[in-house]
């Protein structure tokens, strides 16, 4: 095993030369920022697809698209930079260098959600609607993003010998990131000193591809718009919650140990769960009361007609 490589021996693969970056004619191009391109390249197409779909102008979200990339990458970042900002403080130019990582998704998403509302207010389009278009753009986004990471050596969990531990040379990892319990598991392997962790990166991303086949799904079968948006934060954040508390690099609350994420995403899943509970339920109360207009409405209209057999038939008699 060489320092580039890395490993899942307990599923018995070894990835050679796994690299950071590499260079094309003297200019360094780090895997991360390519990964995060594709990224948002396929996130889009989702929308292009979507759109058409569900009838809206594909040419909305050309134009969209254009904001979002810009203020969602702002959005990230400045998250990232005020949960963790004693990594800043000291040197301010650090927060312009986003080649090492430190973007933060729920930073993007808050981001694209306030982008989208002036947007869609700008041209008059039903917010929820064009919302219901872009999450499912969004989470595609997310399940290849997630994979920076992986290039990065970076957003992994603490020590694990499990089917999918990953394993990692700590040369290549953040000294900041290793725990006592990773430092008590170091393994020399090949000469080099590595430890296996989990890789939850690999776990969001596969928990966002089962959100994504729900959102596929039911998407032609939603029952108002806003609702494939319930899905996604309510999803999405359901599966966050489990996976941030596997991290060693979380984003802590000011002052304390509540991981940022977590919290936010335990959130996000009971508010969404509370909110399709109470429109169903409302929805539920609107078909009642239909129904029993209508069928006083029918009981009308039977003693209307009772009512005028009754008045024609004593003109007849008379």
């Amino acid at each position: 095993m060489s320092v580039k490589d890395i490993g899942f021996p307990n599923l018995g693969i070894l990835l050679e030369n796994v690299p950071k970056s590499f260079d094309i004619f003297g200019f360094e191009l780090a895997m991360y920022g390519i990964v995060i391109t594709i990224a948002v390249a396929a996130g889009f197409c989702m929308w292009l697809k979507l759109a058409k779909v569900d009838g809206m102008n594909p040419d909305l979200f050309w134009d969209f698209s254009i904001y979002a990339i810009i203020f969602c990458i702002i959005g990230a970042r400045l998250y990232y930079v005020i949960f963790a900002w004693d990594m800043y403080k000291d040197d301010l130019k650090e927060i312009f260098n986003i080649r090492n990582g430190g973007l933060a998704i729920y930073g993007a998403v808050i981001a694209a959600f306030i982008t989208a509302a002036v947007f869609c207010k700008i041209k008059k389009v039903k917010l929820l609607k064009f919302a219901d278009i872009g999450v499912a753009g969004l989470i595609l986004g997310q399940i290849i993003g997630r994979w920076a990471n992986f290039f990065n050596r970076e957003a992994f969990g603490d020590y694990t010998n499990n089917l999918f531990a990953m394993r990692l040379p700590v040369d290549m990892i953040r000294k900041s990131e290793i725990t006592d319990t990773m430092a008590a598991n170091i393994q020399v392997v090949d000469g080099i000193e590595c430890v296996s962790v989990h890789p939850t990166f690999l776990y969001e991303s596969a928990w966002n591809v089962m959100v994504l086949i729900l959102i596929l799904l039911y998407f032609k079968r939603k029952k108002f718009d806003g609702e494939i948006v319930l899905l996604y934060l309510g999803g999405y954040g359901l599966g966050r919650f489990f996976v941030e508390g596997l991290r060693t690099d979380q984003l802590k609350w000011f002052g304390t140990d509540i991981a940022v994420s977590q919290m936010l995403g335990i959130t996000l899943f009971i508010a969404c769960l509370g909110t399709r509970i109470v429109i169903a339920l409302m929805n539920q109360k609107k078909k009642i009361l239909k129904t029993i207009k209508e069928e006083q409405d029918v009981a009308d209209a039977s003693e209307d007609s009772l009512a005028d057999s009754k008045a024609t038939d004593d003109t007849e008699n008379n």
